[in-house]
């Protein structure tokens, strides 16, 4: 739920009532907005504003902060570089920056990669790092969310939520070993971000974000095992405990699945099937129309309650009924066992031709 704008001071962006920078400060600065609470904002005697530069090298002092961040700059970061507040004000009205929060412009007109991201934690000041859904999508466990879903940040202390595409999630405290930077971005690692999504996420997407983890070798389940050790009254702490421990491979995603099995299916040379096609009111992952023959891709994720193992109870015999034949794979079989597996989809298929 969006909080409130209580705060009558433009620079009020603290949990505690402290600021961090003040409005003469960034005046001293040459700076006319009042709440650039971006990264580096405070000025120091180590980074303090060089002389301003002439037009010509502006430019270029422009793009040379821009490439450190995504095509994102701070107002404060121009500053510091020579770029006078006026030469700012001219190119934002010239459509040269383009403002993405108070004090955080894009440079240029095409958006860069994890631009909203870079834009989102610098807006939201020094002591915010990515995590949950879209720490989960930089570390590849997970997609990247779309543009429509709000960048998650989580904060330790510093401003309020900037704007609506930022989901602020507020802790006290994290261990020095729980925050990396990937890309270039402060971001939680890898264990400290699925036990995140464990809290915030359904059953399916974090089994799917740990598969991709321990596949990639992010982790480990010793290290899980010690951060929930830490944390063990986090509300995500048993469901990850449970998927960590659980003796069976975790499940994998679809689109990982179908492509391994296509990949063993041609290596075979076997009749490729039609993929993801409408069977009797159903979406099936595999069929071969003539030999009358369904593949689905079977995973824990995807049968992780009584409820789902009863719908597709109902679905192969509804399927069945329809007259075709219905055989369930793992992702054991698909990667542990691929002979075997082929050795009976060559029968299913020879059977039914």
């Amino acid at each position: 739920m969006k909080r409130p704008n209580i705060s009558r001071d433009p620079c009020d962006c603290s949990v505690d009532g402290t600021r961090d920078l003040c409005v003469a400060d960034l005046e001293r600065q040459g700076s006319r907005d009042p709440c650039d609470c971006s990264v580096d904002a405070t000025p120091t005697a180590s980074n303090a504003p060089t002389p301003p530069l002439d037009e010509t090298d502006r430019d270029a002092a422009i793009m040379s902060v821009a490439a450190k961040r995504h095509g994102v700059v701070t107002r404060t970061e121009l500053v510091e570089a020579g770029v006078p507040a006026h030469a700012i004000d001219y190119r934002v009205e010239r459509r040269r920056l383009h403002r993405l929060y108070r004090g955080v412009y894009r440079v240029g007109t095409m958006e860069a990669n994890y631009e909203k991201e870079t834009a989102a934690v610098l807006a939201c000041g020094e002591a915010a790092v990515l995590s949950h859904r879209s720490a989960a999508g930089l570390w590849t466990m997970l997609p990247l969310p779309s543009a429509q879903v709000p960048v998650e940040v989580t904060l330790l202390r510093g401003c309020r939520r900037p704007g609506p595409s930022v989901r602020i999630h507020r802790f006290g405290h994290l261990d020095p070993d729980e925050t990396t930077r990937l890309q270039g971005l402060p971001v939680t690692v890898p264990a400290r971000t699925l036990l995140d999504l464990a809290g915030s996420v359904n059953d399916r997407k974090v089994e799917q974000a740990l598969a991709a983890a321990l596949r990639e070798h992010l982790t480990d389940r010793e290290e899980i095992r010690k951060l929930l050790a830490r944390y063990p009254r986090r509300s995500g702490t048993p469901l990850l405990r449970a998927l960590v421990d659980r003796d069976r491979e975790p499940a994998f995603t679809r689109s990982e699945a179908e492509a391994r099995f296509l990949k063993l299916v041609r290596r075979a040379r076997l009749q490729g099937p039609q993929v993801n096609a409408r069977v009797s009111g159903y979406e099936v992952d595999f069929l071969w129309q003539r030999q009358r023959l369904i593949v689905e891709l079977d995973g824990f994720a995807f049968h992780s309650s009584s409820g789902a193992f009863e719908r597709d109870r109902r679905r192969d015999a509804v399927l069945t009924g329809a007259g075709f034949r219905v055989v369930r794979v793992t992702w054991r079989q698909v990667t542990k066992e691929p002979e075997a597996l082929l050795v009976s989809l060559a029968q299913a298929l020879a059977r039914g031709g």
